[in-house]
């Protein structure tokens, strides 16, 4: 009682909140979330897998009573492997059932068929590499898959890109985390577990600093086409 006395908002931006707390289920669950449903987006993704790469030994022991660091990694990666995987084809699903739908919608002030038309030739020009890449960025990796859905990316290639995409991101961040966690330690004495806002912090500003680059380049980029198509004064 006293726990849920001390609850604040942003504990739900904190990755450990939901280790300790929730344990192997829950993180499964904002794995799956956070990857293949719209209210997924704002749970905390790369920095959630780094930490669970820390605390591998302690998720893995819900399921398996094992005493090998590699054997309990592997486990927990194969389990949040398929939880993204299952994720990325919820959100692809949900994509592809809403896409006719939107394709006859007739245009509004927010939404342009111009828009889909224009994403799914991006789809069918980058779709493999949209998909992968989109694993390591924070909001994107959440409509990725809905998108490639709406526009009609071809299922053989959304499924072969959502598995290596997902590998990669899983084995990457997981494994990071586990073995940095173990250097700092032996090596240096310094235990990553009493620093992990400041770890968080940095890899929320790593992941998330391209995006705002891009979003930034492109208003720019259009403020200076806007300014160049006005009339001299």
């Amino acid at each position: 009682m006293l726990e849920l006395l001390e609850f604040t908002w942003k504990d739900l931006l904190n990755p450990e909140f939901y280790i300790q707390h929730g344990g192997l289920w829950v993180f499964l669950f904002i794995v799956f979330a956070e990857t293949g449903l719209f209210a997924g987006f704002f749970l905390p993704g790369d920095s959630l897998l780094f930490v669970a790469g820390i605390y591998s030994n302690e998720l893995t022991a819900e399921l398996f009573n094992t005493n090998s660091d590699v054997l309990n990694l592997l486990i927990l990666a194969a389990l949040v492997i398929l939880a993204g995987v299952i994720g990325n084809t919820v959100g692809y699903w949900f994509g592809r059932r809403s896409g006719p739908y939107l394709f006859k919608r007739e245009d509004t002030f927010f939404f342009k068929k111009k828009h889909l038309f224009a994403a799914k030739e991006f789809y069918d020009k980058h779709g493999g590499s949209a998909i992968v890449f989109a694993r390591f960025l924070p909001i994107i990796r959440t409509f990725a898959p809905i998108i490639a859905g709406i526009v009609g990316m071809d299922k053989k290639k959304f499924s072969y890109y959502n598995i290596v995409g997902c590998v990669a991101w899983v084995l990457s961040m997981l494994f990071a985390g586990h073995y940095l966690y173990k250097i700092f330690l032996n090596k240096f004495g310094f235990d990553l577990k009493e620093h992990l806002e400041i770890i968080v912090l940095g890899i929320v500003l790593v992941t998330t600093a391209p995006v705002l680059i891009k979003l930034f380049s492109a208003g720019r980029s259009k403020k200076a086409a806007g300014d160049s198509t006005s009339p001299n004064s």
